[in-house]
């Protein structure tokens, strides 16, 4: 967020100070706008909450009105939420729970295996490297080395074929916007290697000399990706740009898709370009690299172009293992020549199962592991690269699982879920597919995970097609209809909702809760049919569902509209925002985090128009018509009755706006005839979700347990109704100051341009802290209180350097 006149306004509970909080909620101004859509005359009296959007590049960037008001409401919601009674006790049972620690399956290159893991009370997952499969650990990064407030993360761990070296990125505070590094795996020592703008998928070169990657060639701009190689040594600001996005001039439908990604072959002589034109389909063609470094041609063969349809896969030789929807819905493996990638010339591999959809697969030595979605759960399938079947890979049971593999060798490592199995990683011999497979790590967990009882239940939707659902409680329940239930959603871009291992959902059962999670439509669960029947015109397919789950649960003695809440994040939090709209009256409870509700103007923020293939467009009046149907905040209506609703948003979010949380908390509130709470948290450390240090992911597992179980009756000396006792001397939350300025910085060029500029800056008395962004080049400067030091004497300072310094 832009520093708000030279003042950045930070509340003082995250100061460490008492909290004065509202004991109502502060009062939003409205400021009609007239406009019409499509010949409809529409009102939205709380488009200031998006922000500034005097930059059509940069939509809702934070103004000094929307900062104040945030501030307002994030005091009004941490009083709440930080003085129900009993939080402690949830919290210190949480914490327990969430320092349980996670692991990744290692990735295999040359003799080293590479993989995360968090223990205990660490605020991130750290890089380890073993020499062998059970060899001793050792610490190759810790981001809070590298940042010691644990909001860093480090991410897209990529070893060189032989292990030598490390490629990874870091991004900070949720933002996403990552900076790619290299490191010497047996030194520790970092390469002169620093590539900006949300770098990632990064594919070596077999001998080490470099590797493509995909970037943002504008940070700012989701929509300008591209595919460059790196060769290491060179001076990566002049990394030649292989393929990148479309513009608007040269294809106006395309410029604003996913654009490009890329596999290449493991010998570097093939690449497989792809160019994504919806959300589930993509163009794709085959590049000789050989050709290319020859000639300087990156000369394009068509594999498949114009079809609606999916084609990735995986190269062995001058094979490409297409894993492809085309003439599929639950999907195919076809082995496609480079050489000669003509249709025509294709070979079926493994053809469509009619009863599973192949979701994914990988490739080891010899060997096809098809990953198959049965009923929302894995089936791990082996395959010759001649499609000839090998059998089924032992799991421990019904459950969710993947799987670790690497060309040169049939070792694998096989993870494995369920709602009463802990996330375990086995090692696997896939010659032996019966063998018995070897823990290779396994959390020790403070719960019973026997205590569990899974099924799997299917009811009837509106339109009558039968829809799966997963249910889990306690063994021996009583069904009495009056137990607290949790039911959890997403429904939609394809993606499937699994079974997963949850340790804070055990105090919820050991309460006699239930945790319902339904296979709506949308999702990739039972292929390519289910999700368009939950896209587009068809989203309110996506809502019915839900509906029908929580009248389901009702109707079966589970539990009672009073007595159950339902959550939802990104596309599940459009999820809620319908179940607020469309059946208030239904849950007791809603918690609606991250999510996407002004539907009408979501495209223009953000990476916003990815999405428009998977919810249309508002400018095509067809589309404008399907969506004004359901966008939750045009449906608002006032003199709702709204069961208790919390409202949760990042503000470094850079996939869902936090413009629509702000918004429709507004709406809602100034709608709601009833006597529960309507409560916004705009956490500004945060982004989607991803990359939350340990204290800030138990803060917001306890304020979401503890809304919960307040609005529906659970916590002792509280009804769903009342609110917590909280201070109330006086009529606005209690602010610290701490000014900050910012600098525009240029000549930065490395991470030793940023510790010189950042010492520099650090050096001039009167400032307190500093943090330079080479990816921005840019210095924000926070100043002690009783500091009179301007941006301009600021920028003096670094006269006597190679950089200058310019007011922001």
């Amino acid at each position: 967020m832009k520093p708000r006149s030279l003042l950045t306004l930070m509340l003082a509970t995250l100061a460490g100070l008492p909290v004065a909080a509202f004991a109502t909620p502060p009062a939003t101004e409205r400021q009609d706008v007239q406009e019409t859509l499509h010949g409809v005359e529409m009102t939205d009296p709380y488009r200031w909450l998006e922000g500034d959007n005097s930059n059509a590049k940069q939509m809702g960037k934070v103004s000094d009105q929307v900062a104040t008001w945030t501030d307002a409401q994030n005091s009004y919601t941490r009083g709440m939420l930080d003085n129900l009674p009993g939080r402690k006790a949830i919290e210190d049972k949480f914490r327990p729970l969430l320092q349980i620690g996670s692991v990744s399956a290692p990735n295999m290159a040359g003799t080293r295996y590479f993989y995360s893991k968090r223990e205990g009370s660490q605020a991130q997952a750290r890089v380890f490297v073993r020499e062998s499969s059970s060899g001793e650990a050792k610490l190759l990064l810790d981001p809070v080395t590298l940042d010691e407030s644990g909001l860093t993360t480090v991410s897209g761990v990529t070893p060189s074929q032989d292990g030598t070296l490390l490629a990874y990125g870091t991004f900070r505070a949720g933002d996403e916007n990552t900076t790619t590094y290299v490191m010497n795996v047996a030194t520790g020592e970092k390469l002169s290697v620093a590539i900006p703008g949300r770098s990632s998928v990064i594919q070596w070169m077999p001998d080490n000399s470099g590797f493509f990657y995909e970037r943002l060639e504008d940070p700012k701009n989701p929509y300008s990706a591209q595919i460059r190689y790196h060769a290491l040594g060179s001076d990566n600001e002049k990394d030649p740009v292989l393929f990148r996005q479309y513009t608007k001039e040269e294809n106006e439908k395309l410029a604003t898709t996913w654009g490009p990604g890329a596999t290449v072959s493991r010998d570097g002589k093939w690449m497989v370009l792809m160019y994504w034109t919806g959300t589930s389909s993509n163009d794709i063609w085959a590049i000789n690299l050989d050709a290319w470094r020859k000639t300087g041609e990156f000369k394009r063969t068509v594999i498949k172009t114009d079809a609606p349809n999916t084609f990735f896969g995986s190269i062995e030789g001058d094979t490409f293992y297409m894993h492809t929807d085309y003439d599929a819905p639950n999907k195919r493996i076809v082995a496609v020549d480079l050489n000669k990638p003509s249709e025509s010339d294709w070979r079926e591999v493994i053809p469509e199962n009619k009863n599973a959809v192949l979701s994914s697969f990988s490739i080891a030595k010899g060997v096809i592991v098809g990953e198959y979605e049965e009923k929302a759960c894995t089936k791990m399938r082996l395959f010759g690269l001649d499609g000839i079947n090998k059998g089924e890979l032992r799991l421990p049971g019904i459950g969710t699982a993947g799987i670790s593999t690497e060309h040169d060798r049939t070792e694998a490592y096989l993870t494995f879920t369920s709602f009463n199995y802990p996330n375990t990683i086995f090692r696997v011999d896939l010659a032996k597919p019966d063998a018995e497979p070897t823990v290779w790590e396994r959390p020790s967990v403070p719960v019973d995970p026997a205590i569990v009882e899974v099924n799997q239940v299917t009811y009837s939707s509106k339109d009558g097609t039968p829809v799966t659902m997963f249910v889990v409680h306690k063994k021996g329940l009583k069904l009495d209809g009056n137990n607290p239930v949790i039911l959890n959603g997403y429904g939609g871009f394809n993606i499937s909702s699994t079974p997963f291992f949850s340790a804070t959902l055990f105090p919820w059962f050991e309460a006699g809760g239930v945790f319902a999670l339904p296979n709506l439509r949308g999702g990739g669960e039972y292929g390519k049919a289910w999700h368009e029947a939950g896209m587009l015109g068809n989203k309110q397919n996506v809502f019915d569902d839900m509906i029908a789950a929580g009248e389901w649960l009702v109707k079966n003695n589970y539990t009672k509209p009073e007595r159950m809440a339902t959550t939802g994040g990104s596309n599940g939090g459009l999820l809620m925002g319908a179940m607020m709209t469309q059946r208030p009256d239904l849950f007791g409870a809603i918690v609606c985090q991250v999510p996407l509700l002004d539907m009408l103007r979501y495209q223009d923020f953000l990476m916003a128009r990815y999405w428009v293939p998977e919810y249309g467009d508002p400018a095509n009046p067809e589309h404008f018509a399907f969506i004004k149907k359901y966008s939750p905040y045009q449906n608002v209506k006032a003199g709702t009755k709204f069961p208790g609703i919390l409202f949760t948003a990042g503000e470094n979010d850079s996939r869902t706006h936090p413009m629509h949380a702000r918004k429709m908390a507004a709406k809602v509130r100034d709608a709601n005839t009833s006597d529960r709470p309507i409560l916004l948290w705009v956490d500004r450390d945060a982004g989607h979700g991803g990359g939350k240090p340990l204290e800030l992911r138990l803060r917001d597992a306890v304020d979401t347990r503890m809304f919960i179980m307040w609005q529906l009756g659970m916590l002792e000396g509280i009804a769903p109704n009342q609110l917590p006792a909280v201070q109330t001397s006086q009529a606005a939350p209690q602010f610290t100051i701490t000014r900050v300025v910012s600098l525009n910085v240029t000549g930065m060029t490395c991470e030793m341009c940023v510790e010189t500029v950042t010492q520099t800056l650090k050096g001039v008395k009167g400032v307190k802290g500093v943090n330079v962004s080479l990816e921005k080049k840019s210095a924000d400067i926070e100043l002690e209180n009783d500091s009179d030091l301007d941006a301009v004497t600021l920028a003096k300072a670094l006269d006597g350097t190679k950089f200058k310094g310019t007011p922001n």
